[in-house]
């Protein structure tokens, strides 16, 4: 079974390489007039076509080009209204003579809509009736029977990946643009959302320097942060940690002659409230910490906790 999974993967990548030798002028063209519309991009195809398809107009759109799937059925019956006159058409079919296919172009001519194809067939209908054509013919299929849409699909696929990351760097696509479209992903998190949105404020763990050990303990415990303040929120004199209070117990197992002086870290890092997620995150790992302080470093005052782990 491995060995018709290698063979597979060999004629997939072989099919690749032989589309990827077949681009031509019209690639630049295509990138250039999405660039310059201010339609939308709809990208319509049915079947193993119409997967693709949708999955083209997803990465479209979440990487700065509007765009949306037009199952050509559907379109067929009444769905024709989403197309604006500034709208671009992308049309794919293997054979470019999908009948479901075919009967949106009059339309799509009627209401001078830009046609761009990816087919496997330079003289198709649908290759013929388009302003642009995306070449994806392929040497054969992986399917043995020659059957399967395989290799074909895997060529449109790419060929849609391939125009998409065109786009970001031609439109300049940073990281906190694709994080505007996935707010609820992890990377949308940690480029918008800022850390004082989601820091803890309720029952921060404060002990006043001159405490005991034994309340040193019991107030870390009852915080459940793994650390405590020394001082109030208006001025922080340091900082012990779990971490801290472990090291001090193996230096001085006679914890009566322990101090919260000589344990505490007297230089707490203290990040603004407006840093995002991300660059606080970044100075956890840096600094191989999982507690910031979330206030002002110049007054050395405390509005908040931010924990790697526990948001």
């Amino acid at each position: 079974m491995k060995e018709i999974a290698k063979r597979v993967f060999d004629i997939e990548i072989e099919a690749l390489q032989h589309v990827a030798g077949q681009l031509d002028d019209d690639f630049d063209r295509v990138v250039d007039v999405i660039l310059q519309s201010t339609g939308k991009v709809i990208v319509s195809g049915i079947g193993k076509s119409g997967l693709i398809g949708k999955k083209i107009a997803a990465t479209l759109s979440s990487t700065g080009t509007p765009s949306f799937f037009l199952h050509p059925g559907e379109a067929f019956h009444g769905d024709l209204g989403m197309v604006g006159r500034d709208d671009l058409v992308v049309l794919i079919s293997y054979s470019g003579e999908t009948d479901e296919v075919l009967k949106v172009i009059p339309f799509l001519k009627w209401n001078n809509n830009t046609i761009i194809a990816i087919t496997g067939n330079k003289e198709s209908t649908i290759a013929k009736n388009s302003a642009y054509h995306l070449y994806v013919k392929v040497p054969r299929e992986a399917c043995p029977l020659e059957l399967a849409p395989t290799s074909s699909t895997t060529a449109a696929l790419v060929m849609g990946d391939a125009l998409a990351i065109a786009l970001m760097e031609a439109r300049k696509f940073q990281h906190h643009d694709f994080a505007r479209f996935h707010p609820g992903g992890s990377l949308g998190r940690k480029l918008l959302v800022k850390v004082k949105d989601v820091m803890r404020t309720d029952k921060l763990p404060f002990i006043n320097e001159d405490e005991s050990f034994m309340n040193l303990l019991l107030r870390m415990s009852e915080g459940r942060l793994g650390m405590v303040m020394v001082g109030d929120e208006a001025y922080i004199k340091g900082i012990v940690t779990d971490g801290d209070l472990r090291r001090a117990l193996l230096q001085h197992p006679d914890t009566s002659t322990l101090t919260i002086a000589d344990i505490m870290t007297t230089t707490p890092i203290i990040i603004d409230g407006d840093e995002f997620v991300g660059r606080a995150e970044q100075i956890m790992i840096e600094k191989k910490i999982t507690t910031l302080l979330i206030g002002s470093a110049q007054k050395r005052s405390v509005a908040g906790v931010y924990q790697i782990y526990t948001t």
